[in-house]
């Protein structure tokens, strides 16, 4: 295999119960976006919740954002 698309179509193609662990694993091998010196990720998550409910209008359905996101991985 030499591309990702050969290896996207082979994951495709297991059983869901499969896909779910192969995708832990790859998830589990990404550094983590989080460090634990960044003390600001808390009032980062505190604002956007407020923005959610001021705005509720602004907030995706989960369907509108894993479309965004399956678009995103597809680019």
């Amino acid at each position: 295999m030499s591309t990702i698309a050969d290896v996207e179509e082979l994951a495709l193609g297991l059983p869901a119960s499969e896909r779910g662990k192969l995708a832990n694993k790859l998830i589990a091998s990404l550094p983590s976006p989080l460090v634990d010196d960044d003390e600001n990720w808390v009032e980062e998550a505190l604002r956007r919740d407020r923005e959610m409910d001021e705005n509720p209008e602004t907030v995706l359905t989960e369907e509108q954002f894993l479309t965004s996101i399956r678009e995103y991985v597809r680019k």
